[in-house]
C-alpha cells in the first residue's frame, strides 16, 4: 500500500493541484491512501521548518509531499513538491493532472476559507473543554509526586472530567519540577490536560478551582521557637492569600495538608483573604484517621477497611484527640455474623479497655511519628480521598473528620479551625453536630481548643507588627 503526506499552505494553488490529483488516485486505486494537512500563510514558514528539520529534509516550498514507509517504521521517504509528486504519478500510475492555473486559485481560496472555518470550530470545540485548574503548593515535596497520578486517574474526579495541574515551587526547584512534568507526560493520562511549572508567584492561582497548599514550616526547637515556626507560617499564607483572592474562581476550594500547622495555614489563609468563602478551606486530618484505623485493625487481626466512624479531633498536626466512641467494625470475623453492613461498635469488641487507655492512647505519638515520617502515599491518599468527597460524597453515614473554621459545634469555641467529624454531600460539607459526647471528650475538645487559640493569638499579634493599623481579625 502507497500511504501520501501532502502538506501545503491553505491558500496555495500548487497545493490544491497537487490535492485533486491525489484524491484522483486515491479514489481509483484500492492500494493509494492520502493524508492531507493545511497550515494557515502565517504559520506554514514556521511549520515546514520544523517538520524539516525534524526529518532532515530540504524543502523550501508549498507543497511538501513525502511517502510513509508503513512497512519499514521511521521517517518518511521525500518526494518533494508539486512537480516531483507529478511525476511519481504519471510514472508509477500513468496519470498525470490538466489543471488550469485559474481553476487552481479558486480551489486554493477555498481551501483557505475551509481551513479558517476549521479552526474556528476547532477552537469553539476547545473553549467548551473546561478543565478544572489544580494549583499545588511547594510541589518539590514527595507527596506532590505521589498525589498526581491519584488526580490524573479519574478515580477523584471521576472519568469525564479532565484536569490541568499546576506546579508551584521556589525557583531553586524548578529542575525538580520538569522531572515531574515529564514523568507525567510521558505516563499519558487521558484524562490529563495540561500540566506546568511555576515559579514566578505573581503567576500563582490564575483561574484555580483547587488550590492544594503543601508548605511546611518545620519545628525544631533547638533551632526555632514556635512563634518563629507560626511566624514562618504566617508569612507564607500573606503572600498565598490574596493572589488566591486575585487571580483564583470565586469559588476556589483550598486544601491545607502537609506534615506542620495544616490548621494555622488554613486559619492564615481565611485571615489574610477575608473574601475566600471560609468553607471552601479545609485542613485534611484523613492520614490521622487512617493510620489509627491500620493500628485498630492490627490488633484486631481484620481488614483496615472495616475500621469506620474513627474520629479526629483538635489540631491534626499538633495536639489532637482520637475518638473511639463511635467507631464501628464491619466484617469482623467473630461469634456474632451478620450482613456485609451489619456494624458492631468498636469499644464492644475490644474488651482490653487498659490496651485503648494505654497502649492505644499513649501511641498517638508514635502515630504522629508514623503520619509525619511517611514518604508521601499516605498523605496524597488522603488529599485525594477528601476531594472525592468534596465532589462526590461521601459514604452514607460514614464519618470524615476535616478541619474547619467553628461556629461553636460540640462547644468548641469560635473562629479556630478545629477538626472534628463532617459528612460531604452534593458538594458541599456539613458538622455531624448529632453526634453525642461524653463530658470527658467535651473536656477533652477543650484542652485541645486552648491550643489552637494560642497559636491563632501569637498569628494575630504577628499581624499586628507587621501591619498595627490594618489588623481587623
Amino acid at each position: 500500500m502507497a500511504k501520501l503526506v501532502l502538506a501545503g499552505k491553505a491558500n496555495c494553488p500548487y497545493y490544491a493541484k497537487a490535492e485533486l490529483l491525489a484524491d484522483y488516485l486515491q479514489a481509483n486505486l484500492p492500494d493509494f491512501r492520502v493524508h492531507k494537512i493545511t497550515q494557515h500563510p502565517d504559520k506554514w514558514e514556521q511549520w515546514l521548518h520544523d517538520i524539516c528539520e525534524m526529518n532532515g529534509w530540504e524543502h523550501r516550498q508549498s507543497p511538501i509531499i513525502w511517502r510513509e514507509l508503513l512497512d519499514r517504521g521511521g521517517k518518511g521517504l521525500l518526494l518533494g513538491g508539486v512537480n516531483d509528486f507529478l511525476e511519481y504519478a504519471q510514472h508509477y500510475y500513468g496519470i498525470t493532472s490538466m489543471m488550469l492555473s485559474e481553476e487552481m486559485l479558486d480551489i486554493a481560496e477555498e481551501n483557505l476559507q475551509v481551513h479558517i472555518e476549521i479552526e474556528k470550530e476547532e477552537e469553539e470545540i476547545k473553549s467548551l473543554i473546561k478543565p478544572l485548574q489544580i494549583w499545588i503548593t511547594s510541589a518539590s515535596a514527595s507527596i506532590c509526586y505521589q498525589l498526581i497520578p491519584l488526580l490524573a486517574s479519574g478515580e477523584v474526579f471521576g472519568m469525564t472530567t479532565e484536569i490541568s495541574i499546576h506546579l508551584l515551587d521556589t525557583d531553586q526547584f524548578k529542575d525538580v519540577l520538569c522531572g515531574i512534568i515529564m514523568e507525567v507526560e510521558d505516563m499519558a493520562f487521558p484524562l490529563l490536560h495540561s500540566i506546568s511549572e511555576h515559579t514566578e508567584i505573581n503567576e500563582a492561582f490564575i483561574q484555580a478551582d483547587i488550590i492544594i497548599v503543601l508548605d511546611d514550616v518545620l519545628l525544631n526547637r533547638e533551632v526555632q521557637s514556635l512563634e518563629n515556626c507560626i511566624r514562618e507560617v504566617s508569612e507564607i499564607c500573606q503572600v498565598y492569600a490574596p493572589l488566591i483572592e486575585k487571580n483564583a474562581k470565586s469559588g476556589v476550594r483550598v486544601i491545607s495538608s502537609g506534615k506542620t500547622f495544616v490548621n494555622l495555614k488554613a486559619m492564615m489563609i481565611m485571615t489574610y483573604g477575608p473574601s475566600i468563602k471560609p468553607e471552601n478551606v479545609i485542613a485534611v486530618a484523613t492520614s490521622w484517621e487512617s493510620a489509627a484505623k491500620a493500628m485498630l485493625a492490627r490488633k484486631l487481626n481484620m481488614n483496615a477497611a472495616g475500621v469506620k466512624d474513627v474520629i479526629v479531633w483538635g489540631n491534626i498536626t499538633g495536639c489532637n484527640y482520637i475518638d473511639l466512641s463511635h467507631a464501628k467494625l464491619y466484617g469482623y470475623d467473630c461469634a456474632i455474623w451478620g450482613p456485609a453492613n451489619f456494624p458492631r461498635p468498636l469499644l464492644n469488641v475490644i474488651y482490653d479497655s487498659e490496651w485503648i487507655h494505654s497502649e492505644f492512647l499513649s501511641a498517638q505519638s508514635s502515630l504522629s511519628s508514623r503520619v509525619c515520617h511517611c514518604v508521601g502515599m499516605l498523605p496524597a491518599h488522603a488529599v485525594a480521598t477528601v476531594l472525592r468527597y468534596w465532589y462526590h460524597g461521601s459514604p452514607p453515614g460514614e464519618i470524615v473528620s476535616v478541619g474547619i473554621l467553628t461556629k461553636g459545634q460540640f462547644s468548641v469555641p469560635e473562629g479556630i479551625v478545629f477538626s472534628m467529624p463532617v459528612r460531604f454531600h452534593n458538594g458541599n460539607w456539613e458538622v455531624m453536630t448529632e453526634l453525642e459526647i461524653n463530658e470527658t471528650t467535651q473536656e477533652v475538645l477543650g484542652h485541645l481548643a486552648h491550643e489552637l487559640i494560642q497559636e491563632k493569638l501569637i498569628a494575630l499579634k504577628e499581624i499586628e507588627e507587621m501591619h498595627p493599623c490594618g489588623a481587623d481579625k
